[in-house]
């Protein structure tokens, strides 16, 4: 997800005692809900909430099954039993059950409320359009019809090489409408990596848009396309969105066609066709910096359940609310918080395209002041980014609309989550950190919404239903406050089924290190005191320093709480005489007269964390390579100053082009 996917092949465990770190959490203060629960969840006090998720824990697939009775299913309806299976060999939620994703999250608002406003998409240009539920039900099925007159049937894959538009909402549905599994392939992904993962499915069906917009720029996706297509023999079809209607947009016949003149020619929908609960609805890639890319598989109605549900705990989103998932439709975060969990909710959702800074980063705040945007899912780098430009600018906007703000991605650091509460909003701003991974396909520990108190910097707590262990090499749990191993102990319907074609790669990967009755995520966390889980990092990010065992996220932290400091990142370096020390990257404000030192920025983490966090360098860069999710990416970094150049794979780079500019800035210091 633009959660935190898993980037490498793993079998071996990393050398030494994780170690603890209680001074990460020390210090986080509680900070109780700004406003009561909604009553839209079935708990409104803490203590309900604790006895909540005793229970869901003690039995999960009744839990499961409570939840998913909240959603419309057309025959197998109580399930029983309500899980069976395992891990690591496979299991099923519902079995038996039948329904169809598109009925709940499009059909069934259509029907209640036809006339309300569904999508509203916003372009980089200013352009804007909107559908309401029920133009949005008539497109999903049209296009439904569509595909089943391109000869797409149940279980044959559709790959979708699109940006954030107001048709690639239907189109995943029309997909999930007929049984068709669907591959989301990042719009920014250079036409290698696109091929790569169109040969891995085998999809019959291409759908993509002319071109798409981001910092002034067109990217002519269609054309990108074409350079791979002689080397995918499994398309048979594309069908292009016209986004900018270029007449020079590159259209063979009669493979290509355009997707408004197949809907011109479709005027009745396909029916949705019941699916069984475990049956598959989408692929989706997470990129490897060693190995190949993995297509996790996760099931169409279990992964519906597990996001409405999280968008119910991480979100309270309800009918009345105008709700902002930042994402890119190519990270999982969107599918979850927009295309089916916020759909789900029957919420009006904005679609945004392009890049969130451009032409400024007013650009943000202009679209929550025009839409009173109540509601944003978006990456903590994103609020790092306004902090950098200051107070000031957000204080020429009105955002008393904004109730909430929920951030996935990146750990979020209790200096930027201080300046959020002090400068966005009307003062009552709920902040909730959530931590998933793509594999989870939920943000499964997060705030439960009006409910439970925040911590900065925290991850909140697990949601129900969802069991887990920090544990250390040997599988045992460690003491609260200890950093170890995050691992999942229990099946949930959201978690990966397998992956795509190789399902003995998915019990090496993901049950080698605990064994088979445990899920390890491969990311270090701790639990305090109050239950608050703390993700610190990968388990490869822990870096190891004269036997000693340093967390990322807390050096990062250190050194964002120095005044002009606006983003940080840490890498581990090899080191003859300790094994490995810090080296570390910041960019600065953009406030007058910022001027830091180096040997200031070595002090602070001297001083904040001890001696042994003094880094090796700390550079002082104009910008940090990141994806368009907003993530720093730490591994590019560290190849600059290790090899001198980035060598690894950056077709998920938000700009490519910042790589040059670092390589020239690093060789100037």
């Amino acid at each position: 997800m633009d959660g935190r996917p898993q980037d490498e092949e793993r079998g071996g465990e990393p050398g030494g005692a994780l170690g603890d770190l209680p001074a990460l959490v020390r210090d986080a203060e509680l900070v109780p809900p700004p406003r009561p629960a909604s009553g839209r969840l079935p708990v409104a006090t803490l203590e309900e909430f604790r006895a909540l998720y005793r229970r869901s824990i003690d039995d999960v697939g009744a839990y499961w099954a409570e939840v998913a009775g909240e959603l419309e299913w057309s025959a197998g309806w109580p399930p029983s039993p309500a899980m069976t299976g395992s891990l690591a060999e496979g299991f099923n939620f519902f079995p038996g059950a039948r329904g169809n994703v598109s009925v709940n999250c499009v059909d069934r608002h259509a029907r209640a409320t036809p006339h309300k406003e569904a999508v509203r998409w916003i372009g980089e240009d200013g352009a804007q359009r909107a559908w309401t539920y029920a133009e949005f039900a008539d497109q999903t099925a049209r296009f439904a019809q569509v595909l089943v007159d391109l000869g797409v049937s149940r279980g044959d894959v559709v790959a979708l090489y699109l940006p954030n538009l107001l048709e690639t909402f239907a189109v995943v549905h029309a997909c999930l409408r007929i049984g068709a599994i669907y591959n989301i392939i990042f719009s920014g992904f250079s036409a290698t990596a696109l091929a790569e993962r169109v040969v891995d499915t085998g999809a019959r069906v291409v759908v993509t848009a002319d071109e798409t917009f981001r910092r002034g720029r067109a990217l002519a996706l269609k054309a990108t396309l074409d350079e791979v297509l002689d080397r995918l023999p499994s398309v048979e079809h594309v069908v292009v969105v016209r986004r900018s209607a270029n007449p020079a947009t590159p259209m063979t016949a009669p493979r290509d066609r355009y997707y408004d003149d197949l809907m011109a020619a479709t005027p009745h929908g396909a029916d949705p066709v019941p699916l069984e609960a475990n049956d598959p609805g989408f692929i989706i890639y997470t990129s490897g910096t060693s190995a190949r890319p993995k297509g996790l598989v996760h099931s169409g109605l279990g992964f519906l359940t597990g996001a409405y549900h999280n968008v119910k705990y991480a979100l309270d989103l309800g009918p009345e609310d105008v709700y902002w998932c930042t994402a890119d439709c190519g990270w999982l975060t969107f599918p979850i918080f927009e295309l089916i969990g916020a759909t789900a909710c029957g919420a009006t959702m904005l679609a945004t395209e392009g890049a969130l800074d451009y032409p400024g980063p007013q650009r943000l705040y202009s679209i929550l002041e025009e839409h009173r945007v109540t509601k944003v899912f978006t990456a903590p780098t994103v609020l790092r980014m306004l902090a950098r430009h200051g107070g000031e600018l957000a204080s020429r906007f009105d955002l008393s609309a904004l109730s909430l703000l929920a951030l996935v991605g990146e750990p979020l650091d209790a200096t930027t989550w201080h300046w959020v509460r002090d400068h966005l909003g009307d003062g009552s701003l709920e902040i909730n950190n959530t931590y998933g991974q793509s594999e989870t396909g939920s943000a499964w520990t997060s705030s439960a919404v009006g409910v439970t108190p925040a911590k900065p910097g925290s991850c909140g707590v697990a949601l129900p239903g969802h069991d887990y262990a920090i544990v250390d090499e040997a599988g045992e749990p460690v003491a609260t406050g200890s950093v170890g191993y995050l691992t999942i102990t229990q099946p949930f319907p959201a978690l990966v089924r397998t992956i795509w074609g190789d399902p003995q790669r998915y019990r090496a990967q993901y049950f080698t290190r605990f064994g088979p009755s445990r899920y390890d995520s491969a990311d270090a966390a701790i639990k305090d005191a109050d239950e608050h889980v703390w993700v610190v990092g990968r388990v490869d990010d822990v870096i190891n320093v004269a036997a000693h065992r340093l967390s990322t996220m807390e050096m990062e932290s250190a050194l964002l709480t120095m005044p002009g400091v606006a983003e940080a990142a840490v890498i581990g370096v090899d080191d003859s005489v300790k094994g490995q020390v810090p080296e570390a990257f910041v960019t600065l404000t953009s406030a007058p007269g910022t001027a830091i030192s180096e040997e200031d920025l070595r002090q602070r983490l001297v001083d904040q964390i001890g001696a042994i966090a003094r880094p090796r360098r700390v550079h002082v860069l104009s910008t940090m390579p990141r994806t368009r999710s907003g993530k720093i990416v730490r591994r590019l970094l560290r190849e600059l100053v290790v090899d001198g150049a980035a060598r690894g794979d950056t077709s998920g780079l938000e700009d490519p082009e910042v790589l040059a500019q670092l390589e020239a800035e690093l060789r100037r210091e």
